[in-house]
């Protein structure tokens, strides 16, 4: 079976594990480990007799949800089967451009949507110097007939960029898609959106999910913010229907969870602490600090053939980082999961 560039397959992993997939202890993707909340399974089962119906295709409850949850109006978001569905979109916007300028590493599906409608990339890597990821875009690359593509937090270093680093690019770019999939995990004090400014700026594209913080992978729910006329347009682009009835469900019910949202701001920064510290302690190891729900950690050693050793072992899957090419072989990343399991992921590396 070929190795994915995703995290998160478990058949993958457990046909090189030689055990059931639900024996996989998962560190590769970066799925909250404290849901779904119950408010959203109850959502979906009180949904199960609506299945013999289309859902609304212009998800006006969903809408709603959204625009309370964000103040904004609802002609301002568009919600789709993922933030994947979205980006697919937002690359044939891209296209039609000189240029788009990447940030790198680059999630491996900004390249799928751009290579799709040929769209020409120009990287623009991040300071590799590690533990001081900075972003810079070359002036050459910053005109008003290219777009700028970037994620924040970053992924896969978990580097968050402040609010007004990434304000000037909007004045010199023609179209800036902003990926704040993980930004939901950093507690609104700290938090560094444009959504607050998005209406000021008809050229910014927003792109949030709501699989990750909720642990919904399976249901494929995201939704972009941007312009009405932008959302508009895409929507005529795209398959009707492409939020099923229980996501839709679920979204709702999640969005007014105001006590699963606490509790997983409470969770995540010393459950995140004790996993970089034991990882620090361990020889050969380099964990970097993160704003998200994940570390990226340098390695002395192949994490291609540690990833193996974990799952062979001790039937545990990390996130080699082989699909990103700046950090090739020498950096992997895992999750933050509850203290039991980090623990024993600890555990493992330090007795591998």
């Amino acid at each position: 079976m070929r190795q994915p560039a995703h995290g998160g397959n478990l058949a993958w992993a457990a046909a090189l594990a030689g055990c059931p997939p639900d024996a996989i202890l998962d560190f590769s993707a970066s799925i909250s480990p404290l849901g779904p909340p119950n408010s959203a399974i109850a959502a979906i089962l009180s949904q199960l007799g609506n299945l013999k119906h289309y859902p609304d295709p212009n998800y006006s409850e969903l809408r709603l949800a959204l625009s309370h949850f964000h103040q904004l109006p609802p002609e301002w978001i568009l919600p789709g089967n993922g933030s994947a569905e979205l980006l697919t979109l937002i690359g044939r916007e891209l296209a039609q451009l000189a240029a788009t300028t990447l940030i790198t590493p680059a999630f491996g599906d900004y390249y799928r949507t751009l290579a799709a409608y040929n769209a020409n990339v120009l990287e623009c890597p991040l300071s590799l110097i590690t533990g001081h990821w900075s972003l810079f875009i070359d002036k050459g690359q910053r005109t008003k007939d290219k777009g700028l593509l970037l994620n924040n937090p970053h992924n896969p270093t978990g580097k968050i960029f402040s609010r007004d680093s990434i304000l000037p690019y909007l004045e010199q770019f023609a179209l800036v898609v902003v990926d704040e999939a993980f930004m939901d995990f950093v507690p609104p004090n700290e938090e560094q959106s444009l959504i607050p400014v998005v209406q000021e700026y008809p050229n910014l594209v927003i792109l949030r999910s709501l699989t990750k913080f909720y642990s919904l992978p399976g249901l494929r729910l995201g939704y972009a913010i941007a312009h009405p006329d932008c959302l508009a347009k895409w929507q005529q682009w795209r398959d009707p229907w492409p939020v099923n009835t229980l996501a839709a469900a679920a979204a709702i019910a999640a969005l007014q969870d105001t006590e699963f949202q606490q509790q997983t701001w409470a969770w995540l920064p010393p459950a995140r602490n004790q996993l970089f510290q034991g990882l620090a302690e361990i020889p050969g190891l380099q964990p970097q600090a993160s704003a998200a729900n994940f570390l990226l950690v340098e390695s002395q050693e192949s994490t291609s053939q540690l990833q193996h050793q974990l799952l062979k072992y001790h039937q545990i899957l990390i996130r080699d980082c082989l699909s990103f090419k700046e950090l090739g072989d020498r950096f992997f990343r895992v999750a933050v999961r509850e203290e039991s399991d980090n623990q024993r992921l600890l555990t493992a590396l330090s007795g591998k």
